[in-house]
């Protein structure tokens, strides 16, 4: 319904308000992907997802390219996985 609507037709305040919608959800889609196991615990110990997400959070914050930060993310657990 939102997508539907102008952006003009919002004020200045709603608007700034939406903006972090995108910041907040990405979180809550990303967690259980990469901390819950099949059974829906947390699992850390010999977890090679989480530190493919670290080593894709560094390449991110250094690169500032999501094209990079993806491509570092997924080789880099392969390479765990594989190895």
């Amino acid at each position: 319904m939102i997508a539907l609507l102008k952006k003009e037709m919002f004020n200045d305040r709603i608007r700034e308000i939406l903006s972090y919608v995108p910041s907040a959800i990405f979180p809550a889609i990303i967690f259980p992907a990469i901390f819950l196991d099949n059974f829906g615990t947390i699992q850390l110990e010999d977890n090679p997802k989480i530190l493919a997400a670290i080593i894709a959070m560094f390449v991110g914050i250094y690169s500032r390219n999501i094209i990079a930060t993806i491509f570092a993310g997924l080789a880099s657990y392969w390479t765990i996985i594989f190895i």
